[in-house]
C-alpha cells in the first residue's frame, strides 16, 4: 500500500480543523459542542425550576446544556401553599441561584409543603397557648400551619385559678416553647393545674329533697362498698352492716303493745309499756310508704320517749310517734303500729343514690338545722334561721318573715342566681305560678324577687338549657318537684299511686347528669340533700348548735312539748335536727370521701358565702364549716365523670303492707 503524500496529509488536517461533520460521516451536527457544559436541576417537593437563558424548566429533575462560561440564573417557584427550602450542590440559601458554567454543573431545589404544629391544653387546671408568629390560640386544642422552617414560640397563660404546670411532646419544661416547623407535624401538649383555690368552682348548685333520715336511706352504704369493691373507711351508718369492729345488732324502738291494737270504732293510742315488742330495723320492700311525722312533738318524742325536754337522747320515740299519727289521722293509715319507721332501703333500692355517695362525697354527721318538719328548716336552707317558728307561716297565720336570704345577699354583691321550679301538673311556667311553688314566699324578699326579678325564677327546662349552653348562674337553687310527686316525701294520705322513692331519685339523676355530661361540669358543684328527717330512724341524735338570732320558738301551740314550764335544753333552737342524707357532686370532690365534721345544712350557705367572699345571714350559718373539705382544689379527681347506673324504677310500690 502507498503511503499518503505530504499534501493529502495537510488536507486531512485542515479537514479536522475546520469541522468534525464537515468530512462526511463524523458526529452529529446538533451534538454539544466540545466547549459546552451540562446544567443539570434535580427538585424534591411540589415546585418549578426555571432558568435564565431558557433551557431549565422541570419539576423533578432535567439538564441543558450551555455555551462554556454562560452565567445561568435558576428560579424556583414553589407549588400553591408550598415554600421553596433552599438549593443544595452548586448553590445554597433561598435565593435565585446564579451558576458560571466551566465543568458539567449539578444543582438540588428543595420544596416543602406548610408544617402543622397542634397545641393540646389539658390538666384539672385552665389557661391559654398563643404563638408567634400568629396562628395558635386556644384554650383547650387547636392547631396552626406554617411555612417549612418557620421557628415558632408558644406562649402558655394560665386563668386566674390555674397555674402552668409544663409541656411535654415537642416541648418540655416551663419556659416558651420553641418549635422549628417541618415535614412532620409537631404536637404539643400544655398542662395547667389549679392553684387550690375556691376560685375554680363558679356555679353552685344546691337541692333539698324531703324528709328521709341518713340511717334509713344511707344505714346500708358499707355493705354496698363491700359488695362493690370499695374501699373500707370508717363510716357511722347502721351498726348491723359489715365494719372493721364486729358487727352490732341491729338498733330497736319499742313497739305498741299488742294488747292494744287499733280499732276503728274504738281509737285508742299506741302504748309502750313492758309488753311493747322490740322493732329493729328491717330493709323495707315497698318503694312508696306513708308518712311518719317530722314536725316539733314528734321529733322531741323522738329524741326522748320519756323525758321529751331532756338534753339526754335515747332515741326510742320513733316507732311511737309514726303509731301516734297514723292512728290520728281520719282516715287512719295501715301501718298503725309505726314500724315503718324502722325501715331502711340499701343499694338495690337505690342504687343510682349509693353509686354517687360511693364514687363521690358524703357525710355521716350532716344534720338538718332544727327538730321539726319541713317548712322551718327550709326557713334555714333560705336565710339560716325561722325566725322563731317551728312551724310553718300558714299554722300559725304569720306573716312573710323581714330577713335576709341567701338571693337577697347574692342580688346585693352582683353575683348570678336563679330558681329553677319543676311545673305543677297544670305546666304552667310563669314566674307568678313557679313562685308558688318556691318557698321563698315565705320571706319578704320573695315579693321583691316576683316583683324586680322574675326572670331569675325558671322552669327546670330552663335549668337543663343552661348547663347545656354554659349558661349556669353562679349559684343556683332547684326545689323539689312536689307537685308532680317526685320529691321523695312520704305518702301523707293512702292513695293508689303514691310517691315513690325510685321515680324521685331517677329525677334527680336527670338533673345531676345533664351536669356531668355538659360544658358546665367543669366548674360547678352540685350539693343534694334531704330537708328533714321525715320521721324516719336514725341512731345519732341532734347534735348541740348556736341559736341564730337569739329569738325563741313563738308560735307553739298550747300543748306543745316545750311550753312552759316544761322546757329544757332542746326546747330552743340550740340544737340541730336530725342527719339526713348529703351527696356533694363536682369534678373537684374527693373520691369515695366521707366527711365526719358536725355540720347542718347551713353549711351550704357557709360554702356559697366563702366562695364569693359574702358576710354571714346569721350567727348559725357563721359557724359552720365551708365544706372545702370535701373538694381537691388542685388535682380534680373528677375531671372526666364516672358513669353511673340507671336508678331502678323497678321496685314495689305500696302502702297496705309492709316490709
Amino acid at each position: 500500500m502507498r503511503a499518503p503524500s505530504k499534501i493529502e496529509l495537510l488536507g486531512i488536517a485542515a479537514c479536522l480543523a475546520i469541522t468534525l461533520s464537515g468530512c462526511g460521516g463524523g458526529v452529529p451536527e446538533s451534538a454539544p459542542k466540545p466547549t459546552d457544559f451540562s446544567l443539570t436541576v434535580s427538585s424534591s417537593g411540589s415546585g418549578t425550576v426555571s432558568s435564565t437563558p431558557a433551557g431549565i424548566n422541570c419539576g423533578t429533575s432535567c439538564s441543558a446544556s450551555f455555551a462554556a462560561g454562560s452565567s445561568v440564573t435558576l428560579t424556583a417557584t414553589p407549588a400553591a401553599g408550598d415554600s421553596f427550602s433552599g438549593w443544595s450542590g452548586a448553590c445554597s440559601g433561598a435565593g435565585k441561584c446564579t451558576v458560571v458554567l466551566n465543568a458539567d454543573t449539578a444543582v438540588g431545589a428543595a420544596f416543602s409543603a406548610p408544617g402543622t404544629v397542634t397545641v393540646s391544653a389539658v390538666g384539672p387546671g385552665t389557661g391559654t397557648v398563643t404563638s408567634t408568629p400568629a396562628g395558635i390560640n386556644c384554650g383547650q386544642s387547636c392547631s396552626g400551619t406554617f411555612a417549612s422552617g418557620t421557628s415558632v414560640t408558644l406562649t402558655a397563660t394560665a386563668a386566674a385559678n390555674s397555674s402552668f404546670a409544663g409541656w411535654s411532646g415537642a416541648c418540655t419544661g416551663t419556659a416558651a416553647c420553641k418549635v422549628k416547623v417541618g415535614a412532620t407535624a409537631a404536637d404539643v401538649t400544655a398542662t395547667f393545674k389549679l392553684s387550690g383555690s375556691l376560685n375554680a368552682i363558679n356555679h353552685i348548685i344546691f337541692m333539698a329533697q324531703e324528709n328521709r333520715s341518713f340511717d334509713h336511706y344511707f344505714g346500708a352504704l358499707r355493705q354496698y362498698w363491700l359488695d362493690n369493691n370499695y374501699p373500707d373507711q370508717p363510716f357511722d351508718g347502721l351498726p348491723q352492716f359489715p365494719i372493721s369492729a364486729p358487727v352490732g345488732p341491729a338498733p330497736t324502738n319499742p313497739g305498741c303493745d299488742p294488747a292494744f291494737p287499733w280499732n276503728p270504732n274504738a281509737p285508742v293510742d299506741c302504748k309502750i309499756n313492758a309488753n311493747s315488742p322490740a322493732i329493729q330495723s328491717y330493709h323495707l320492700i315497698t318503694q312508696c310508704l306513708e308518712n311518719p311525722s317530722p314536725s316539733w312533738n314528734e321529733s322531741h318524742v323522738d329524741f326522748n320517749f320519756m323525758n321529751h325536754v331532756s338534753g339526754t337522747a335515747t332515741l326510742d320515740g320513733f316507732v311511737w310517734t309514726a303509731a301516734h299519727d297514723a292512728r290520728n289521722q281520719v282516715p287512719a293509715l295501715f301501718d298503725t303500729n309505726g314500724v315503718r319507721a324502722m325501715g331502711y332501703y340499701d343499694g338495690s333500692d337505690l342504687n343510682y343514690y349509693y353509686f354517687m355517695a360511693s364514687n363521690f362525697a358524703t357525710s355521716d354527721r350532716w344534720f338538718s338545722p332544727v327538730m321539726s318538719r319541713t317548712p322551718p328548716n327550709r326557713m334555714y336552707l333560705l336565710a339560716a334561721t325561722s325566725h322563731g317558728h317551728a312551724y310553718g307561716l300558714n299554722t300559725s297565720g304569720s306573716t312573710q318573715l323581714p330577713d335576709p336570704i341567701i338571693f337577697q345577699l347574692l342580688q346585693q354583691h352582683g353575683i348570678s342566681w336563679k330558681i329553677y321550679v319543676h311545673p305543677d301538673a297544670s305546666g304552667c311556667t310563669t314566674a307568678q305560678c313557679l313562685y308558688k311553688q318556691s318557698y321563698i314566699q315565705n320571706f319578704l324578699y320573695g315579693n321583691t324577687i316576683l316583683q324586680n326579678f322574675p326572670q331569675n325564677i325558671q322552669p327546670i327546662s330552663q335549668y337543663l338549657t343552661d348547663v347545656q349552653s354554659g349558661s349556669l348562674p353562679q349559684v343556683a337553687m332547684i326545689e323539689p318537684a312536689s307537685l308532680v310527686s317526685l320529691d321523695e316525701h312520704p305518702s301523707d294520705i293512702d292513695v293508689p299511686n303514691p310517691p315513690n322513692i325510685q321515680k324521685g331519685a331517677q329525677y334527680v339523676q336527670s338533673l345531676i347528669d345533664a351536669l356531668m355530661l355538659s360544658p358546665s361540669w367543669k366548674d360547678s358543684a352540685f350539693i343534694l340533700t334531704f330537708d328533714e328527717f321525715g320521721g324516719f330512724y336514725d341512731h345519732v341524735p341532734p347534735q348541740p348548735a348556736v341559736s341564730p338570732d337569739d329569738i325563741p320558738p313563738t308560735d307553739l301551740q298550747p300543748g306543745d312539748i316545750c311550753t312552759p314550764p316544761n322546757t329544757g335544753p332542746t326546747c330552743d333552737f340550740v340544737y340541730t335536727g336530725y342527719r339526713v342524707p348529703l351527696i356533694v357532686v363536682s369534678p373537684f370532690t374527693k373520691k369515695n370521701y366521707v366527711s365526719h365534721t358536725v355540720a347542718d345544712y347551713t353549711a351550704i350557705l357557709k360554702f356559697i358565702e366563702t366562695r364569693f367572699k359574702l358576710p354571714s345571714l346569721t350567727k348559725r350559718d357563721a359557724v359552720q364549716m365551708d365544706m372545702t373539705e370535701f373538694f381537691d382544689l388542685v388535682n380534680m379527681p373528677w375531671q372526666i365523670p364516672p358513669v353511673p347506673p340507671q336508678q331502678s324504677t323497678s321496685g314495689a310500690c305500696y302502702l297496705n303492707r309492709l316490709p
